[in-house]
């Protein structure tokens, strides 16, 4: 399911318009990401929490020169995890 499928199911379920609904979750997504960058979290209770996470700085092997090492460099990245509600749903 793409942006345009979930904005479409969302609109049959609530009676807004699709277009009303794209531009909800074109919002949510900025919010989302806005405060994930700034390092806050956004909770979701039951469906699960955005979160910025930090990955230290490590050397691996490089894939196209195999006995070669590489350094890759610390960063921060985006986590999704997911809640109970959501867990429970999926596992049946």
């Amino acid at each position: 399911m793409n942006k345009a499928d979930l904005a479409a199911a969302i609109a049959s379920r609530t009676n807004n318009t699709k277009k009303a609904v794209e531009e909800m979750l074109q919002a949510l997504t900025d919010v989302v990401v806005e405060t994930v960058a700034k390092g806050d979290r956004v909770t979701l209770v039951g469906f699960g929490t955005f979160e910025r996470r930090s990955r230290n700085a490590r050397e691996t092997n490089n894939p196209q020169k195999p006995g070669e090492k590489i350094k890759v460099p610390a960063k921060r990245v985006p986590a999704f995890s997911p809640g109970k509600e959501f867990k429970d749903r999926v596992n049946g």
